[in-house]
């Protein structure tokens, strides 16, 4: 069987958490934030966590990190 590669643009993408969850970064953060209150803003800056229906299929991206 031949290694199996980390899909490169998901391991910029994504990281692991030290208890194995994954975290993302949330969309909607790049341009035309004006319309969007400042509140909105400041909360798109935290990262949040991959949902649970989503985290086998980024972990068979990520099969090496």
């Amino acid at each position: 069987m031949p290694k199996i590669k980390t899909l490169r643009g998901a391991a910029k993408r994504f990281k692991r958490t030290a208890s194995g969850k994954i975290k993302r970064h949330h969309a909607y953060k790049t341009h035309i934030l004006n319309k969007m209150s400042p509140k909105r803003r400041r909360q798109l800056r935290k990262s949040a966590l991959v949902s649970k229906a989503d985290q086998p299929r980024v972990e068979r991206m990520l099969p090496n990190k």
